[in-house]
């Protein structure tokens, strides 16, 4: 193996060697995977939107408040099985290939979605109402952990190198719009249906609509072909080659793994913030309209869909890096003046203070999904990424609205989450301006560049020293995984 290692890392370039990306199949990947994103935030959207509805009819013999307390918390039970789901699905996806597991998490997520519309209810079955309920809400955790970071995985290897950041940014635009449709159609049929039919059967309707979504997912994803890296990667290997353990991630890949955990702190802290938070906040502590708040916040996210396909684009023009270290200084410097104007009670000034805080979620959304999979090697990508990924969003992430209405109960302070960005934004610029690579343009770590145009290989050739700049850090972990299995 020694030998082998020696030749890899002498070897030249060739041109073969270079994947010659096809622009309609990587935009089909786009599509594709983004719609799996979308319907998890379609889900959370009608799933939040309805809370109250929800806990009258799984929790009636409870108070308002104890009912609503227990729908949260159904939902949160999502949040403690997504790392065990991202481990599983992440490992079988570096060792049987993104596409198969990507098909699997959709429609597991499909099921469980429309599951929910089909549980009857506590009046009709009693306590296994709700039992079923939190099954249904399991098995979707269990299966996110493994769809988002692997739709980042995918995305990020079936993409060229320099534009990965714009195509990858789509994922996002799934995020937005999943969670603005789910939101939606919770809205409209309140409107027509009336509070009486909502509670009798309306709020079925929105989770039946998964059912054809996750059809729609199910035959784009089947027609899509595996990522040129992944395939590239089961070429190159021989019988010699073993899989990858989660030991060997957690034992050698452990630096990538502190900061993508770190960078995904940060990351999830302002999404869940600004999406999720926000309503909350508006209505509850500053005493706004519900539909004011909730009408706002969706007005906010459809600006953000153009917002984040041009952090996309300028990040693979000036560099992931240098525009998510925008996005932190921005929110160190504004957010204590966001919230001011947020707390001013004036329609054209809390608008303002929101989109503000969304522009600077718009410069991660538009840059994270094509900067933390080139955190990881190729052969480690999809489970790295989903242990990385899924336990630092459920640490910090699903957490953030339920610390801030705490500290703002215990503190009386309203400025609570102003503080709270801006210390999570001077982590995050410690971390990303000190140990963050800058990866945009450049081939992803373990798999040779990806290019739109043949013109393109000539000009890499050129500096096959920048094309491979990863190689060096591959072999010394070979070597180390190497030498600790003859042990």
């Amino acid at each position: 193996m020694d030998e082998k290692i020696r030749k890899k890392s002498k070897r030249k370039l060739h041109k073969d060697d270079i994947t010659i990306v096809n622009t309609e199949v990587a935009k089909k990947a786009v599509v594709a995977t983004a719609l799996g994103n979308a319907m998890e935030w379609f889900d959370f959207g009608i799933y939040s939107y309805l809370a109250v509805t929800i806990g009258k009819v799984f929790f009636p013999e409870m108070s308002a408040t104890v009912q609503l307390v227990y729908t949260f918390a159904t939902f949160a039970i999502a949040f403690v099985v997504r790392p065990f789901g991202g481990m599983l699905f992440g490992m079988l996806g570096d060792r049987l290939g993104r596409k198969k597991i990507l098909t699997i998490t959709l429609l597991m997520m499909a099921l469980a979605t429309l599951s929910i519309g089909l549980i009857p209810s506590y009046a009709s079955i009693g306590t296994m109402a709700p039992i079923l309920l939190l099954i249904a809400r399991l098995v979707q955790g269990f299966s996110t952990g493994g769809e988002y970071s692997g739709a980042m995985t995918f995305i990020a290897e079936s993409t060229p190198d320099k534009k990965r950041g714009f195509m990858s940014s789509g994922l996002e635009v799934g995020t937005l719009v999943g969670f603005i449709a789910g939101s939606g159609i919770v809205t409209l049929l309140t409107y027509i249906l009336g509070p009486e039919k909502m509670l009798a059967w309306g709020w079925r309707i929105p989770f039946f609509i998964a059912a054809p979504i996750g059809l729609i997912g199910l035959y784009l994803r089947n027609h899509l072909e595996e990522t040129p890296a992944f395939e590239a990667m089961e070429q190159a290997k021989t019988n010699e080659n073993k899989s990858v353990s989660i030991k060997d991630i957690l034992v050698y890949h452990r630096k990538s793994l502190l900061i993508g955990m770190i960078v995904v702190f940060f990351y999830n802290v302002v999404d869940y913030m600004v999406l999720s938070y926000m309503p909350s906040h508006l209505t509850s502590v500053l005493g706004y309209g519900e539909t004011k708040g909730l009408l706002l916040i969706l007005i906010v996210m459809f600006i953000m869909i153009p917002i984040v396909l041009m952090m996309g684009y300028f990040g693979d023009r000036i560099g992931n890096k240098r525009v998510i270290q925008g996005g932190l200084v921005g929110l160190m410097i504004l957010s204590i003046p966001s919230f001011l104007l947020i707390e001013s009670g004036n329609n054209w000034l809390v608008f303002l203070g929101l989109m503000i805080l969304a522009i600077f979620l718009a410069s991660f959304q538009g840059t994270m999904p094509s900067l933390l999979p080139s955190l990881f090697f190729t052969d480690v990508r999809y489970g790295a990424l989903a242990i990385t990924y899924n336990i630092s969003a459920s640490l910090f992430g699903g957490t953030t609205p339920l610390l801030m209405a705490w500290l703002i109960k215990i503190t009386t302070n309203r400025m609570v989450p102003a503080y709270y960005l801006i210390v999570s934004s001077l982590i995050g610029i410690v971390v990303v301006t000190y140990f963050v690579k800058e990866t945009s343009g450049k081939s992803l770590r373990g798999s040779a560049p990806a290019v739109e145009e043949k013109h393109e290989i000539h000009d890499i050739l050129e500096e096959p020293e920048e094309a491979l700049w990863w190689q060096e850090e591959k072999n010394k972990i070979d070597k180390k995984i190497e030498e600790s299995d003859t042990l």
